[in-house]
């Protein structure tokens, strides 16, 4: 009995601490916007029931956000866990090979009855933890060129899988954490410039080799998106059509032409941005940009604030992450680029995603909350260092 009474009182405490510690405005803003995502997908419900399936994943995403606040996450400073994550994330992206569903013509999901997960959403997360990691034990020789194609190889692993299946999106959210963390970690602009060179080089090989027909498609229809507006240029065009029909104040929901007629393809997911638009606005457009800028703001500040390096630049990482996603999508909708099938966070259909972007910030809360005294001290040998107060 006495065991029972001291378990429950630790659950409580638990309890408790996970509510006094929650940054409220980040969950707050980041569920508003899955309820966004929701009342489309309501309005232009069909046979395939995505508002029912979303209303399943966007509770247990949630509760995913709160276990992983209540859990101390300074273990992932051992360099033994972050590399077991790592090659787990390969492991995990090999076998979609030998036993992934195909749809849509690639091999990226792993289908559990009703249910499917696609493991290049958490792959991203996992990229994020291991150059946080990376970076925090070679801040001070960050400039050495050497740690950018260090950084680039590991990065280059998940980026190849992914692109074998193929799934040209999720590579280029690959892409871009990699890019946004060797900014933030403090790289000089000379390397910067290299890198993007370097792309440039890459992308060339990519376009002569790697991409299917499909994809090379794509960037030609986002170069001249009138050339084939019954072809490869038809989704971007008609997305173009359901955003600007919005106008100031949108056709009110349930009432947006574009996606209840079917003009609009896959408007629960690649498209949903457009799809709000057509029903929401400008106005509508300009509270939902708002809301998403609240989620990295308060990631931001949590990384401002974070106690070591680590957790400061995992925080930016997930920041990076998140606006990279959010930046495609939205670029993707209103013409200004090409195609690539990438979600809105928080947003869009989708349960694989949309658990890896709360389980992020409930990671990056939980950080904050376990967080020592910010005075300058030396961890263990295998830890980053604590930032100056």
């Amino acid at each position: 009995m006495v065991f029972q009474a001291s378990a429950s009182g630790g659950v409580l405490e638990a309890i408790k601490r996970v509510f006094l510690s929650t940054d409220w405005i980040l969950l707050g803003a980041a569920v508003l916007l899955s309820l966004a995502g929701l009342i489309t997908m309501h309005s232009l419900n069909d046979e395939f029931s995505y508002f029912d399936r979303q209303l399943i994943w966007i509770p247990v995403s949630v509760l995913a956000a709160f276990v992983c606040m209540a859990v101390d996450w300074r273990f992932l400073r051992r360099s033994n866990v972050v590399m077991t994550i790592y090659v787990i994330t390969l492991s995990v992206l090999g076998f979609l090979f030998l036993a992934g569903s195909v749809f849509h013509g690639a091999r990226a999901w792993f289908s559990f009855g009703p249910f499917s997960f696609q493991p290049s959403d958490p792959a991203k997360l996992a990229l994020v933890i291991l150059l946080a990691k990376y970076f925090t034990r070679r801040h001070v020789a960050i400039k050495d060129f050497h740690h950018i194609i260090v950084s680039g190889v590991y990065t280059a692993l998940l980026v190849l899988l992914v692109l074998l299946q193929p799934d040209f999106g999720a590579a280029v959210i690959l892409f871009g954490i990699w890019a946004g963390m060797l900014f933030v970690s403090g790289i000089s602009k000379r390397h910067i410039l290299a890198v993007f060179a370097a792309g440039l080089v890459v992308f060339s090989i990519l376009w002569g080799f790697v991409f299917a027909p499909y994809q090379k498609a794509r960037i030609v229809s986002f170069l001249h998106p009138t050339q084939d507006i019954r072809g490869a240029g038809y989704n971007a065009f008609q997305s173009v059509i359901a955003v600007g029909s919005g106008e100031i104040f949108g056709k009110g929901v349930g009432y947006g032409t574009q996606s209840k007629l079917k003009f609009l393809p896959e408007y629960q997911t690649d498209f949903i941005f457009a799809a709000f638009a057509e029903e929401w606005g400008l106005v509508g457009s300009i509270i939902f940009l708002t809301l998403f800028s609240v989620v990295i703001w308060r990631i931001c500040l949590h990384s401002y604030r974070a106690a070591t390096n680590f957790e400061a630049l995992f925080s930016l990482g997930v920041a990076v992450y998140l606006s990279v996603h959010a930046a495609i999508h939205v670029g993707m909708n209103i013409g200004l680029l090409p195609i690539t099938g990438t979600p809105m966070p928080f947003v869009s259909y989708g349960g694989s995603h949309l658990l890896t972007e709360y389980v992020a910030i409930g990671i990056v809360i939980s950080m904050a909350s376990f967080s020592r005294a910010t005075h300058r001290e030396k961890l263990n040998p295998d830890d980053s260092y604590v930032l100056a107060s």
